[in-house]
């Protein structure tokens, strides 16, 4: 069974949860406006009354939020410059510890923190607790010398506290992110290392084969050159050895065939169709084909511009099979009642080979990349629509570029589908000749 709900808006969420990886600097300037935000409410905030906290009278001062402000600009560029920008806000909130000794103190150290679990999600460990020890000790002693008194105030302690804590998530984030690249790398590696395996273990099986087909044909020619020439040389004088070797010549030559068919078969699958026993199609028995889908319930014109010619053998079946299997993608995809057109033109150099219909059949059935024979080498409608292969125009494309040419398939402006395949004659007459 196949579940087919959520699956196109996967994509999606997952795009709306990376959004902060794919724009970072957009994310960093609206981490800095929140935090400037929370600074200047902090800054108002009188945290000591007796019946909690509440906005204090006093104005906001323009060194406070000068501070603040460039504190949380240079959060900005947190990413790229950490160490800076870890310098800047400590500095900062130093100078705002010291301006703030008689008056309300704005939190300022924020924007520090913030500095501090950058710095400490994006480098060592080492590095870590040296930096993070410095800008504790550093930050916590301006507060307590230049604090309210006395020097154990909750102010003061949370400076310690919110660094410290900063700090260890920090390396915890980047211990996180290191974890999940390791089995990120190892589960590659080892998808890798399947891959490699499943190769070598194919190449180990063809060269098998490969020895089993030589021994084989190797052994029964030899058989048979052998008798040949026994046959030959005796014909005239003892006509009764000639005829036991030539029955000698037969039975080997049947053993290869046998033992061929055995080696064959097992590159063979289980629903692989079975090797045809009839001559090889081509275009002179195009009519029948054509009649075929005709009787399927696809009208089909034929537009053939020059009569047909002597073709190399292996153009010709490349072009049927071209027509084939476009014929049969026009009757799985745009369904009964399509209209399509065959048309065929010769050149002394080219053969080109367009599949057009119009799209005009039965509604509900989607248009695919890939398709197979089977509704058509069955002989009519009757056979199933979909084989479940879906590799029809891959193996078009095999035996086209096989011949040295081209394949353009794709939607048309006027609706329908086409298939455009040009085959070069005079480099297929070189080599056959060759």
């Amino acid at each position: 069974m196949t579940l087919q709900g959520p699956a196109p808006d996967a994509p999606r969420a997952a795009g709306r949860f990376q959004w902060h990886r794919s724009h970072p600097l957009a994310c960093d300037a609206a981490l800095a406006v929140a935090v400037f935000a929370c600074i200047l409410f902090g800054a108002v905030v009188d945290p000591h009354r007796v019946h909690g906290p509440r906005i204090a009278p006093h104005q906001l001062s323009a060194t406070t939020v000068g501070l603040a402000a460039l504190a949380c600009a240079t959060l900005v560029l947190r990413r790229r410059l950490p160490r800076t920008v870890l310098a800047a806000t400590g500095a900062l909130t130093i100078v705002e510890l010291v301006a703030s000794a008689t008056d309300p103190r704005a939190p300022v150290a924020a924007a520090a923190v913030i500095a501090l679990y950058t710095l400490a999600s994006r480098t060592d460990r080492p590095t870590v607790w040296r930096v993070g020890a410095l800008t504790v000790v550093v930050l916590t002693a301006s507060a307590m010398l230049c604090g309210p008194r006395p020097w154990y105030a909750q102010e003061n302690l949370a400076i310690f506290a919110w660094t410290g804590m900063a700090a260890a998530a920090g390396d915890a984030v980047r211990s996180r992110r290191a974890f999940v690249d390791a089995i990120r790398e190892r589960a590659e590696r080892a998808e890798r290392t399947r891959e490699e395996e499943a190769r070598r273990r194919v190449a180990e099986e063809r060269m098998r084969i490969a020895r089993d087909l030589h021994d084989v044909v190797a052994h029964h020619i030899a058989l048979v050159n052998v008798q040949a020439g026994v046959a030959s040389h005796v014909m005239d004088s003892r006509p009764d050895q000639a005829k036991q070797a030539l029955a000698h010549v037969r039975e080997a030559s049947r053993s290869a065939l046998e033992e061929l068919r055995a080696t064959v078969g097992l590159l063979r699958q289980s629903d692989d169709p079975k090797a045809p026993t009839e001559p090889a199609p081509g275009l002179g028995v195009l009519d029948q084909l054509v009649e075929r889908f005709v009787r399927a319930g696809i009208p089909v014109d034929l537009d053939v511009q020059e009569p047909p010619r002597q073709l190399p053998a292996s153009v010709d079946l490349t072009a049927y099979r071209v027509v084939q299997e476009a014929l049969t993608n026009v009757h799985k995809h745009a369904g009964e009642g399509a209209r399509a057109t065959v048309r065929i033109v010769h050149s002394d150099s080219v053969l080109t080979v367009t599949v057009l219909d119009d799209g005009a059949g039965r509604a509900g059935v989607p248009r695919q990349k890939g398709g197979d024979r089977a509704a058509v080498e069955s002989g009519g409608p009757g056979a199933p629509e979909d084989s479940g292969g879906g590799h029809g125009l891959i193996g078009m494309r095999e035996r086209v570029f096989a011949l040295r040419g081209t394949v353009v398939t794709g939607p048309r402006a006027a609706g329908g589908f086409q298939v455009r395949v040009t085959l070069p004659l005079q480099t297929v007459r070189t080599g056959e000749t060759t």
